[in-house]
């Protein structure tokens, strides 16, 4: 199995919220983790809007050194493209359609993880398997 973790869900690996022990033990339970260029963006603003001080200095260079064992899904035309068709079947949300698109560019053994009820939603709409919530 292939885990696409989108960025509700590894935002947790950095700050302390409900279901932060649930994600992480998910996240090791597989030993290919994928994520696009979305997910750092996300999780960057938010570790900075979280956090403060050295706590966020900290998981800033956590998160830094982490990502570097995620394959990325780029954010190219393809994507787009896809994730164009998957807002107009779903009507979700723009990102969370970027976010389904790279995850189904991923392999058709993908699994989304997520803590995004919305998003988790739109994704078994396009029947993407999904676990976290």
């Amino acid at each position: 199995m292939t885990l696409y973790v989108d960025s509700s869900a590894l935002l947790k690996r950095y700050v302390s919220e409900h279901d932060s022990a649930a994600a992480i033990s998910l996240m090791q339970s597989d030993p290919v983790l994928v994520t696009s260029r979305l997910t750092e963006i996300e999780v960057r603003r938010n570790i900075v809007r979280l956090l403060h001080d050295d706590t966020a200095l900290a998981a800033k260079e956590q998160f830094a050194e982490d990502l570097d064992a995620f394959a990325l899904i780029h954010i190219d035309a393809t994507t787009c493209n896809q994730a164009s068709r998957v807002a107009e079947q779903t009507l979700c949300r723009s990102l969370d359609a970027i976010h389904i698109a790279a995850a189904l560019r991923a392999g058709p053994a993908t699994t989304l993880l997520t803590f995004d009820i919305r998003q988790a939603q739109a994704a078994r709409a396009c029947n993407l398997n999904t676990i976290g919530v």
